[in-house]
């Protein structure tokens, strides 16, 4: 038997930017192609923010649209927690900016670094906090401009990644059965040299010296990062499922991190789902990072494919190396 929840989400809102960056679009300055990148990720195009597009205005749209779905405003958000790797800036936090651009002043507001499964981590931090019983509504974000510390030079990565934003609204749950199940976030620091930027910390400040040899831009060993993906989003959906007391064959829908075709197919298969019921968007925004489950999410909804009373379990992983899945009765 499932466990009774103690959060729902109230309502799911997206943003992206609106300049499209096809294969083609690459192909010009970059040593690939279409099919080349197509078969090997199953991407087609990505969205990327223009210079002047901040970060703070993408998440501001999505929680308007995520606000306004739930019957909110700002006033009534009691927490705002953002899961991104790429603020607007180091200090204050993105989450800051955000409540300030919201007017949300009764709201906490603050940043988690969890790559890729951000999103879940933020959903696992709210319903922590709506459990002490003082916090009613809590905004969470998944939102990445990648575009930033992306190195365009690199066809190994500059094919890869996008930009957006996808914000949630949680709240209580009402007792009919529908919200968060289960919860399963892990992490292994040991890996963290697979995915990481080699400058810009404390410990590596930017100089004119790291910055000539492209140090402040990602550095991925794509064969290793694939194998510890697949293991561990295998491991993940393992973990939720058995916490919510459910089966694989009882989910209606499976919506992985979109980081590559490939890696969400063996975990498809893994947790034995048919792709079916599978929802994929990867070819249409690339990796988004922390972004990428609620903009499936998002798109699910639309399309017809995610509905009320529906059972769903969401997995994902990133740099750190970190993951994470959860199980949600829509």
């Amino acid at each position: 038997m499932s466990r009774k929840p103690i959060a729902a989400y109230a309502g799911i809102g997206v943003a992206v930017p609106s300049q499209v960056v096809t294969n083609d679009d690459l192909s010009r300055t970059l040593d690939t192609s279409d099919e080349w990148i197509r078969e090997r990720t199953g991407i087609r195009e990505r969205r990327i923010a223009r210079p002047d597009e901040s970060l703070t205005e993408l998440c501001k749209r999505a929680s308007l649209d995520a606000m306004g779905r739930a019957g909110i405003g700002p006033e009534a958000l009691d927490a705002i927690v953002v899961a991104t790797v790429t603020p607007d800036r180091r200090l204050p936090s993105e989450a800051c900016d955000l409540q300030a651009a919201l007017g949300a002043t009764n709201a906490a507001a603050f940043d988690i670094g969890a790559a890729c499964p951000g999103f879940v981590y933020a959903a696992s931090i709210a319903e922590g906090l709506i459990a002490t019983g003082f916090h009613k509504h809590v905004l969470i974000l998944g939102a990445e401009r990648l575009s930033t510390i992306t190195d365009w030079q690199d066809r190994s990565t500059a094919v890869l990644f996008g930009d957006g934003a996808g914000a949630a609204v949680v709240r209580p749950a009402d007792g009919n059965g529908r919200g968060i199940l289960s919860s399963y976030i892990g992490a292994d620091g040991r890996l963290a040299e697979l995915l990481h930027i080699p400058a810009g910390g404390g410990m590596n400040p930017l100089t004119s010296e790291n910055v000539d040899k492209r140090q402040q831009y990602m550095i991925m060993a794509g064969r290793e990062v694939f194998k510890a993906a697949v293991r561990a989003m295998a491991d993940a959906c393992d973990q939720a499922l058995a916490r919510a007391g459910v089966t694989a064959d009882q989910i209606d829908l499976l919506v992985p991190h979109q980081a590559n075709l490939r890696i969400i197919d063996a975990t498809a298969r893994h947790a034995e789902i048919p792709m079916d019921k599978v929802m994929v968007n990867v070819d249409r925004y690339g990796n988004t990072s922390a972004a990428s489950i609620p903009l499936a999410l998002a798109q699910a909804e639309q399309e017809g494919r995610l509905k009320p009373g529906m059972l769903i379990l969401l997995v994902a992983f990133g740099a750190g190396f970190t993951w994470g899945a959860q199980v949600v009765r829509w």
